[in-house]
């Protein structure tokens, strides 16, 4: 399998709808399978979610190009991602922004991200195992904010943990659609934009959604 020319292909194919040259530029940098299991590696460059085990997904690269160039990140960021899942968009971050925080519930998804990250070099990194509370409030206030998990709505806790100006992404809806929402944290008060339909895992925790206990 020729990764590099999949991942060019897929790349010229998100440039019909992803403005940011920035983001396409960082695309089609990071190894995408890198971080799907071995056996899936040949749908890396596919524009579809593949299944990363513990009943996680990687995200689909137009979904992460949008979520990614809606931050309008310019270098400088302190970035907090929930949801580290394969790491995939967290290295796409680490090249955009700063610094990024990065938070994974599933202890065994954690490392393997981890791995991952240190094999591929990056040092502006850090993945931590999420806590009952949202976010990571020992690093904040952040710049932008980015969920790979969706929430019933914009979480309060989340809102707390940015810059004044700073914004955060995050899909909001039910537990099985939702919709891309964007919102800035300015003065006079929050300022929401809607970017599409999507479809995520249930981000779970105190501002959120419980875990569903399964018997």
């Amino acid at each position: 399998m020729d990764f590099e020319t999949a991942r060019a292909r897929l790349v010229e194919s998100l440039a019909k709808e992803i403005t940011d040259k920035q983001v396409l530029k960082v695309m089609a940098q990071v190894p995408r399978h890198v971080f799907v299991p071995p056996e899936l590696q040949n749908y890396a460059y596919e524009d579809r979610p593949l299944p990363i085990g513990d009943d996680q997904t990687i995200s689909q690269p137009f979904i992460v190009a949008l979520m990614t160039q809606n931050l309008t990140l310019t270098g400088t960021e302190k970035v907090l991602e929930l949801g580290t899942g394969s790491g995939y968009q967290t290295a796409i971050l680490a090249q955009l922004a700063r610094h990024v925080v990065s938070t994974e519930r599933i202890p065994a998804l954690a490392e393997k991200a981890r791995m991952a990250l240190d094999i591929l070099g990056y040092k502006n990194i850090e993945v931590h195992v999420a806590e009952d509370m949202l976010g990571w409030k020992s690093g904040s206030p952040y710049d932008a904010i980015i969920a790979t998990a969706g929430a019933p709505s914009v979480p309060n806790e989340l809102l707390s943990q940015l810059n004044m100006g700073g914004r955060i992404i995050i899909p909001v809806g039910s537990r099985y659609n939702q919709e891309l929402v964007k919102v800035t944290r300015l003065k006079s008060g929050n300022k929401v934009e809607h970017l599409g339909a999507c479809r995520f895992v249930s981000l779970i925790g105190k501002g959120a959604w419980e875990e569903e206990n399964h018997q």
